[in-house]
This record gives C-alpha cells, structure tokens and sequence, in this order.
C-alpha cells in the first residue's frame, strides 16, 4: 500500500508540474496572477503524499496583485449593485444576501437556526415550521426557475445536518416553509426543476447523502449493504414530498437538465462501505440520472412501495435491479465526484473528480439514448479534459467557457467545452485550457452570475475559500472563511475583491438586480396569506386584528392582542397570574419603509422578537413567578425609543 502512495504521489507531483508549465497565463511558473514568484500549485506538490483531497499545511505566500478597480466593480456610497448574491450560511444554519460586485452583506435570512435579532425559533410560527429541532447546516442554495431561468418567487436551501428543505420567500426574503424528508439523512444536493410544466408539479430535487436502513428503526445495523439513500422529489409549490427513488451509493451533488426530463446526482461509494479505505477501492463511480416522467408515470401507475410508515411512494432505481433502468442510469465517472453542473445550452452536465484530475462532460441527448436502450451508459461520455488536482464545481460564461474550482492546486481553471470535446474525439491540435487564476487556500464551491440559467451573462465569479490564514488580521484558532470575487468579462480573468466572511458558505448564486428588486416588497402586507391564522383565531376570539388592543382570557389560557406605532405599544401594561399560558399577539402599525419595532420581555423569560412594518408575528410562554416585567422595544425607532415599554404584572 505504501508503494501505492508513493507512485500516487510521484503522479500527482507530475500532473502539478505539468499543470504550472502549461498554464497558459500569467508567470513562468503558472501563475494566474502577475506577482508570483512560486505558484501556489508549486509549493503543495510535496505535501501531497498519501492523501487526496486531505487539509495541507501551506506556506506563507506573497501578496495577491488584484486588478485595478474600475467603474464595473466599484460600487460607490449610495450606488446599487447590478447584482444581488445568495449566500448559504453552512454550519449557522442560514442563508446571507449579498451584493455584488461591492459584496457587501445586506442581509442574514434565519432558516434553521435562532436568532436573536428577529426573533426566528422563538416565535410561534417559526417553531412551528423547525419541529423542534434548533440546528441546520445550508449548503446549496437555488432559485426557483421558469423557462430556463429565475422566477423571482422563491429560493430553496437544504439541511444536511437534518434531513429537511426549506423555502425561503423572495418578495419577504424570508424563510416560509420547512419540510422533513422521509428515511433521509444528510440531505445534501438540491436542485429545482428549471421549467414550469404545464398542469404539473413544480419538482425540487433533493439527494441523502448519506445510507441507512430504510426503515431506520432498528434492523440490519449491522449489515451496510441493506442500507439505502434517496432521490426525493418535493413540491415546490405544496412543499408536499411526492415521491423518492432508491439507489445504489452515496449521492451528493444534485442538478436538472432545461427540458423537464432529467434530474441527476453525482454518485460515490459504489462500494456501499461505511469507511474511507472501503469506500475508495472501486475504479470509478456514477453520475446517475434520473428519469422524471418514466418516475411519475410509475407513481401513477401504482408500481411503487412504501417504506415504514412513511406514505411517501418510493422506487427501487438500485443499479442491476430488474426493471430499474426504466427510473435511473448509472454513468461510470472518475472515483468520488463531487460536482454536478449543466451548461446554459442544455447540453452538458459536467461532473468533477475530486481524485481524478479531470472533468467528466456528458452529453444529455445520449442520455436520451442510453435511457432507450440505443447506446451504453459509458457512451454519453464526450470529453475529460485535465483541469487540475481536486476539481470539484463547475460554473459557465454563456460563452462556451467553463470555469472550474480546484481545491487542492486553489486555483480557477478556465477551459472550453468544445475544445475538450474536440480533444476527447482525437483532436490532437484541440487545446480546452484557456486559463487558470489562483486563488486563496482550498477553494471549494464556485459560481458566476447567473451561470445556472440560461442567461449566463459572464461578468462576475466568486470562489469560496475555507481558509484565510495570512490575509487578515489575526483572531486566534477560529477564523473567517475568504471570498474572492473575479472579474471574468474580459480576455484574462482579474481578481478585484478579497474578502473575510462569517464560517462557512458552501455555495452561492449570483442573480441579476432586476429579477429581485422587481419582486421584494417593502413592508408587509397585512393581508398576506402568512397572517390568515392569525386573523382567525382574533376573529374567534371576538378582537379586531391591528385595530383593537385586548387581553383575552379563556382558563389559564390568556392571549394579549397588541399593536405598536413608534414610539408607542397599544397596550403599556396588561396583567396575568402565575401559571398562565401567554400568547402575545402584536402587528406593527407602522407603514413606514425600514421601521421595525420588537417585544423585549427580560427578568428570565428571555423573549426578543421582531415585527416589522405591517407584520404580525407572535410568541407563546409560560409564566412562572409573581412580579413587575418590563417590555419593550429594542429596535431603534424613534427619538423616544427608550419610552417605548410597558409591564407586564403577573399576579398571584
């Protein structure tokens, strides 16, 4: 095994040296930026012994050279971006808005997390969609489409820590909707449909990355090759999950095709192991595809299962089942993919190797074929062009141009699809690297503006960089992660921004100003559907939502109808007895653009929520001891801010 390493490495020493040489930009030394005395691929080639995608240590480089700043990526005090940029939060739970190219954040939206600032896991309605749990981990974010490219209604977020999907409105920017997947966990990959079908549901794809006894309640522990993962299809619309298929590994990644037909999955561990020296003795592993309407067609035909008490239909896709190739096609690809990505033709999905070098390009109309049975599944394959050591997301420019993120070199690669297919076919004059950048340590996810549409307009890039080491002031062991924003308009691609961000982004959309400018409101409409419960359970309790200020008592049961217009609560003081159950009710009268009140209740009970202009918004909470509680308001309101209070008495 030691031989083994030892020639893995001596190859992959080769394939770096070989990676700065033909770089086609920058110094001598392969570097994507002027400035480099030693390319950053130069430094790790030692380092790589016996590992493939581990951490390394890397040294001190010198400083970036970024490109001049110019008009196109300086956003001056009191300019809009051209761009709005939605960022997955990782471990936080949460998504972030940016805009780009000033990347400044405008915006933290709580999903799955609590937070103190609005009030989310706290207040009624947000407990109700996270059942309880208070942890999430948002790694890909997507927008919902139709024909071909964003909608501007809503943004779809997964939770791999849970197994759940989430719904994120556009016109609020705010969380509405969480669904838990049946017999799943480790979601990872998501991906919406890109067309709306007529009298059809509006599919978002979800992949558990992770297998387990299905059903999980306690048979076959112990024996892995019993366990299973799922390709699940939720309503976008409903949020109902529909259906899900088995299949044979671990997915990851998740994308669809532009026609409705597809949605496919990157597929490792074809070993079906539960360790990582078992997991990578296979050559290669899938690119599976899923087939949409041969899936629907069974649901409705009834040629399904169900698993446990769940009453999710499922299909059994598992490679060499009989009957299976009608739901999924199993791609052979280089070990371990990670990324899957479709070009804004339609035409290519791109699957990344991770421990290949390479990029795999699979042509969708010979899927077509495959599926009929017409050509083998390895003969969708069209190209593999050699972008580096550690590929693992692919974006586009709309110009036939990919780029590519490497991990281990951190680097950008830039290479065309036609040339890389010209290549595979025997081209020996075809040269698919255009370019390659470095960036900061250990890029992992990449994305352009609007790159997954087909309106890829190749303006800007970001890189996600895990590590920051020498690039900011010091913070001690627990560090910000380093964006880097690239300017790809132009012949050369040119680094303008580099900057430090709150752990751990994994993924990101760049989305055109006026897809969601358009669509975002400005306060709340207080007829909205979100406030429906609300006003029927005012009404069943005789009160006139946001018009009148009441306590209702029913038992030990006693809701505060309350409103609030700066610097005032329609209520300064309202009493309860020890033991009761409250539900505090307030909308916020205020229609006036950016003014948010909160309740504040201290003394132990611990109650800090926002309600914004025109909101309603509510939190239920025991009380437990006699005394005098103060409410009040602790958004900056109004120059009597500090007046805006009220007491609660709780009497015996």
């Amino acid at each position: 095994m030691k031989k083994q390493d030892e020639t893995k490495a001596d190859q992959q020493q080769e394939r770096s040296s070989k990676s700065a040489k033909d770089a086609p930009n920058g110094d001598e030394n392969g570097s994507g930026i002027s400035g480099f005395k030693v390319s950053r691929r130069g430094l790790i080639g030692g380092a790589l012994a016996g590992t493939a995608m581990g951490v390394v240590g890397l040294s001190s480089l010198p400083e970036i050279s970024f490109a001049d700043k110019g008009s196109d990526s300086e956003v001056p005090p009191g300019k809009l971006d051209g761009y709005y940029g939605f960022w997955s939060g990782g471990q936080s739970g949460e998504i972030r808005v940016l805009g780009v190219p000033s990347m400044r954040e405008l915006k933290r939206i709580p999903v799955y997390n609590f937070d103190c600032t609005t009030g989310h896991g706290l207040t009624d309605r947000s407990k109700e969609m996270m059942s309880g749990l208070k942890c999430g981990d948002t790694h890909h974010v997507h927008l919902s489409y139709d024909n071909g490219t964003y909608d501007g209604k809503y943004i779809y977020v997964n939770d791999k820590l849970n197994g759940r999907l989430a719904r994120v409105r556009i016109d609020y920017l705010e969380t509405d909707s969480i669904v838990n997947l049946p017999h799943c966990q480790g979601t990872h990959g998501i991906f919406p449909m890109r067309i709306r079908r007529p009298g059809k549901p509006y599919l978002v794809f979800c992949n558990s990355e992770f297998r387990n006894p299905l059903p999980n309640e306690g048979q076959d522990l112990h024996d892995p090759k019993k366990y299973g993962a799922l390709h699940t299809a939720v309503d976008g619309e409903t949020m109902d999950v529909l259906w899900q298929v088995r299949v044979s590994g671990n997915m990851d990644l998740c994308a669809t095709d532009y026609k409705g037909l597809f949605s496919m999955a990157t597929c490792y561990n074809s070993e079906e192991a539960v360790t990582l020296a078992e997991m990578t003795k296979a050559d290669r592993d899938w690119a599976v595809f899923f087939n949409v309407e041969k899936i629907e067609e069974a649901i409705r035909n009834k040629a399904f299962s169900y698993i446990g008490k769940s009453k999710v239909p499922v299909l059994d896709g598992r490679k060499g089942t009989p009957g299976a190739g009608k739901y999924t096609l199993y791609v052979p690809v280089p070990k371990s993919p990670h990324g899957i990505n479709v070009d804004p033709t339609g035409r290519y999905a791109i699957c990344s190797g991770k421990l290949s070098p390479t990029c795999t390009v699979i042509d969708l109309e010979k899927v077509k074929q495959a599926f009929a049975g017409e050509i083998k599944p390895e003969d969708c394959i069209v190209a593999e062009p050699e972008v580096g050591l550690g590929p693992l997301h692919t974006v586009f420019d709309g110009k036939g141009n990919a780029y590519t993120s490497i991990f281990i070199d951190s680097v950008i690669t830039k290479w065309n699809i036609a040339e890389s297919i010209k290549q595979y076919a025997g081209d020996k004059k075809a040269k698919p690297i255009v370019e390659k950048i470095d960036v900061h340590y250990q890029v992992g996810h990449t994305n352009a503006s609007m790159s997954e549409t087909k309106e890829a307009d190749g303006k800007w890039l970001v890189a996600l960089c895990k590590f920051s080491k020498d690039r900011f002031l010091p913070v001690g062991p627990r560090r910000s992660d380093n964006d880097q924003l690239i300017d790809i308009s132009g012949d050369k691609m040119k680094l303008v921004h580099d900057g430090s961000v709150h752990p751990e982004p994994h993924d990101a959309v760049i989305v055109r100003r006026d897809i969601i400018q358009s669509k975002t409101k400005k306060v709340y409409d207080p007829n909205d559907p979100m406030f429906d419960s609300y006003r029927k359970m005012a009404k069943k309790d005789g009160v006139d939502l946001g018009k009148e200020n009441k306590v209702v008592r029913k038992g030990k049961n006693v809701t505060v109808y309350m409103t609030s217009a700066a610097p005032n609560f329609g209520l300064t003081e309202f009493k309860v007895k020890k033991g009761d159950m409250v539900k505090v009710v307030i909308t916020n009268l205020d229609q006036v653009e950016d003014l948010s009140h909160a309740f504040t209740l201290g003394g132990g009970y611990d109650i800090n929520f926002g309600i914004h202009a025109g909101e309603t918004n509510s939190v239920t909470f025991k009380v437990d001891r006699r005394g005098v509680y103060w409410y009040y308001c602790s958004w900056f309101c109004h120059a009597l801010h500090l007046e805006m209070r009220g007491r609660m008495i709780v009497e015996g």
